[in-house]
């Protein structure tokens, strides 16, 4: 097992990806925290993991909100005894062209996908530091993290700012063995992204499959969707990987979407 008795805390993992990392990391061992705004659904999963022979807990926590981060962090440590790997995954979309974009609605998006990953981060590496023994802080970044695409400036903006915050952390936790890296994953057939399908077509004025086909992966080699499966296979990479060669860095699991 590749991470026997590693603690992950994985926020925005009661679904979508956040879930599957969280199955993928179990399954090698890992002793796993599934934090998300909806503490009911974050239960509901821990409690699959369990039945499946892991270890789980699940907690709620407002990622934009420092006390309740804060609290969810402590609630891990109580209960697993530490924090060897961060999976910064929660996140949002809203989508709007630049002029009708909401201050509030940018603002939003930017405390959900940035900030929480700075009190996340800040939190879990307190513990990470103090034990030791090192760790793992993985990003959910995306294509966007490297492109742009209409209708997103908000979501861009931050996944693009996520690489810088892996990048000061990859530094600062060198030397205590804590390596950051960022996933950027191309369209993942999520209900996030199922929500935003008829929502483009209604903005640009076109069918639903011509979003999927002519929006969403028309740059890819294959037309495919990305898949969680995909996904979880590079989070283990990041969290499994022993030394701090691999740090600092962004992988981009996007059928060719952007290439390198």
């Amino acid at each position: 097992m590749q991470l026997k008795d590693k603690v992950a805390f994985i926020t925005g993992a009661a679904s979508g990806i956040g879930k599957e990392i969280a199955i993928v990391y179990a399954r090698e061992g890992a002793k796993i925290v599934i934090a998300d705004l909806n503490q009911e659904a974050a239960q509901a999963t821990a409690a699959e993991l369990k039945a499946a022979g892991g270890q789980a807990i699940g907690v709620g926590a407002d990622v934009t909100d420092e006390a309740q981060v804060e609290a969810a962090v402590q609630a891990a440590v109580a209960a697993f005894g530490g924090i060897d790997i961060l999976v910064s995954n929660a996140g949002i979309q809203i989508v709007h062209p630049v002029e009708e974009f909401s201050f509030a609605d940018w603002k939003k998006m930017l405390a959900i996908h940035l900030d929480g990953a700075f009190l996340t981060t800040r939190a879990c590496l307190k513990h990470m530091y103090a034990q030791g023994r090192g760790g793992s802080v993985i990003y959910m970044g995306s294509v966007h993290s490297k492109e742009a695409s209409v209708l997103k400036a908000p979501y861009v903006t931050a996944k693009h700012g996520l690489i810088g915050l892996c990048k000061t952390v990859a530094k600062e936790g060198a030397k205590h063995n804590v390596r950051a890296n960022v996933i950027c994953p191309g369209f993942v057939r999520t209900p996030l992204v199922e929500k935003q399908i008829p929502e483009q077509a209604k903005t640009l004025g076109i069918s639903e499959q011509d979003v999927i086909k002519n929006v969403m992966l028309k740059e890819t080699v294959d037309g495919e969707f990305t898949t969680t499966d995909d996904v979880a296979a590079v989070a283990l990479l990041f969290a499994a990987f022993p030394t701090n060669a691999l740090t600092g860095q962004s992988l981009v699991v996007s059928h060719g979407w952007f290439m390198q």
